[in-house]
């Protein structure tokens, strides 16, 4: 057997009967007086095995051996093959009577056929054959069907070695098992409907589970679970309810531990709620009952594949020409940025854009509560918050972070979302040479976001006057950009503010860009305006020392 084989074969050794190997050979005796090879024809495959195994156990039992389960399989699988080729040959039943399945083909396909088709790796897309009958009806009978299968094939592995394998590797060898177990239980499914049992099967035991193919889906930007029977996903920014479900809630909590699990977290009854990312570094909340009455909710905002850049929003419509030449400018410059907009409005997708423009000589340090930032920069520092332990200890919050970041000779600090007493140490250290630094705030409009970081500095404890917390923040934001995903689901800039300073107690600014909406087309996508103001930035002579002012003003 090779190392970390899920499937392995008979050993052969010599001395034994056709040479199987000689825990077989003493089992097969004791299996041969209580299983008569005359009785094999009118027997299950699936019970016979299980009688064997039953057997075997007792007989390792009495001999004090201890076998493992992968063993226990593969002298299951051996013991089978010899007593039934003992057997005599079953007679063939009349055309009209016989068949388990009345509408099933004549014969199941071979064994050669049936593996092959389940050699593909189940993360390429089946083509479905013309005639493949209805789509519901096969989704049914692969679920019976991995009802059935899922608790005989997990008897029959080694749950350690599957983990060692790739998963093209163990959907081929589990492929080889169901196909065993497809025939041992009289369960006929044709090839497209076996090859999605087994991917079903692998994306229980690797993945997770029915929300593999969801994420295998470029298309969809976000998957919402709402307990185990409805889940909901995004698509071209509209809500659509799916078909996948899971098997009951214990299924679906399962998935959820899995996880968390992989990154060290925890989500149980002491700790109910939790953020994570996936390995891809899709971003996902999880909350479980008693706090989610109806089952376990999973909401994943799934991590962009394609690297999206300014040239590439501009091209969308999410920002115009103009708008994506001051942006790269305002980077360039080391201006103080803060991406205001509301939930899923593509706050930490512009945030990814703009530090595209970042120069790769600088040393970045990135803060996230769930580690999602795509930076491309050579010198980066990925920080990430920890939660409590059961005893209420070890928790690093953000502003523990942030604070620890300024020890850290950081050229720009990059905050993944500013949302409590951390945008004061935030603001700190845009007004103490950390330049550059970027963040995010939700917030409707520009203006509100302002607001929003003066509550925060109530939220830090910090008995400040009013005045002097709106001088903090005027001295430290230079741009607000104020991001929307509007009611054709497309994400776009509604409004670029500069922060130009204090007059008395009020925070000044003036708006470089803003959109205006227009009409609506046959297909329902908004058509509007990206229209600058015309005003000449504060920031124009920051960008002249960068050598930028002229592009800057005439894209303004």
């Amino acid at each position: 057997m090779t190392d970390g084989a899920v499937v392995s074969f008979p050993t052969e050794a010599a001395g034994t009967p056709n040479g199987m190997s000689q825990d077989a050979a003493r089992i097969l005796a004791t299996v041969r007086s209580e299983i008569p090879p005359e009785s094999l024809p009118g027997m299950n495959r699936g019970v016979v095995a299980r009688h064997i195994k039953t057997i075997m156990e007792r007989e390792a039992e009495s001999s004090g051996i201890v076998l493992n389960l992968l063993r226990q399989r593969d002298l299951v699988t051996e013991i089978v093959n010899a007593i039934y080729v003992e057997a005599p040959a079953k007679p063939r039943a009349p055309e009209s009577v016989g068949k388990r399945f009345p509408d099933a083909p004549e014969a199941p396909p071979s064994r050669a056929t049936s593996i092959a088709s389940l050699m593909a790796d189940p993360g390429d897309d089946p083509v479905v054959p013309e005639g493949s009958g209805n789509k519901n009806k096969s989704k049914e009978s692969v679920e019976e069907a991995a009802l059935r299968v899922r608790p005989i094939l997990m008897e029959r592995i080694d749950p350690a070695a599957a983990m060692k394998l790739t998963r093209k590797e163990l959907a081929r060898q589990v492929g080889e098992i169901v196909g065993e177990l497809l025939r041992e239980e009289n369960i006929q499914l044709n090839q497209l409907e076996q090859r999605d049992l087994v991917t079903t099967l692998v994306n229980d035991m690797l993945g997770l589970g029915p929300l593999e193919q969801l994420l295998a889906d470029e298309k969809i930007t976000d998957i919402m679970v709402n307990g185990p029977k409805q889940v909901y996903i995004e698509k071209g920014g509209k809500l659509t309810l799916t078909d996948i479900t899971f098997r009951d809630n214990a299924h679906l909590q399962g998935i959820a531990s899995r996880i968390v699990t992989r990154i060290g977290r925890r989500v149980d009854e002491t700790s109910p709620m939790v953020d994570a990312r996936l390995e891809d570094g899709s971003r996902v909340n999880i909350i479980i009952p008693p706090l989610a009455i109806d089952g376990a909710s999973i909401s994943i905002r799934k991590f962009a594949k394609k690297k999206i850049t300014l040239d590439t929003m501009s091209r969308q419509n999410n920002i115009s020409e103009s708008m994506a030449t001051v942006f790269k400018i305002a980077s360039r410059c080391r201006l103080n940025i803060l991406i205001s907009g509301g939930t899923g409005s593509g706050k930490t997708t512009l945030l990814n854009a703009f530090s595209r423009m970042i120069d790769q000589g600088e040393r970045i340090v990135t803060i996230e509560d769930a580690a999602e930032l795509q930076l491309q920069q050579p010198h980066v520092v990925r920080l990430e918050t920890r939660p409590a332990n059961l005893e209420g200890q070890g928790e690093v919050t953000i502003r523990d972070l942030v604070r620890n970041s300024l020890r850290m000779r950081p050229d720009r600090i990059i905050l993944g979302e500013c949302r409590g007493s951390e945008a004061v140490d935030m603001l700190q250290a845009m007004n103490t040479g950390h330049e550059g630094s970027m963040s995010t705030i939700h917030a409707n409009r520009p203006r509100e976001s302002l607001t929003r970081l003066e509550n925060m500095f109530g939220m830090a404890g910090m008995n400040m006057p009013i005045s002097a917390v709106r001088t903090q923040i005027a001295s430290a934001l230079d741009l607000i950009v104020q991001v929307s995903r509007m009611r054709d689901g497309i994400r776009r800039v509604t409004h670029v503010t500069e922060v130009v300073g204090i007059e008395g107690d009020t925070i000044t600014t003036q708006d470089l860009f803003t959109y205006e909406y227009e009409s609506e087309d046959r297909d329902g996508i908004l058509v509007g305006t990206f229209k600058p103001s015309g005003l000449r930035p504060a920031f124009a002579e920051k960008a002249a020392y960068f050598g930028l002012d002229r592009p800057l003003l005439e894209a303004i």
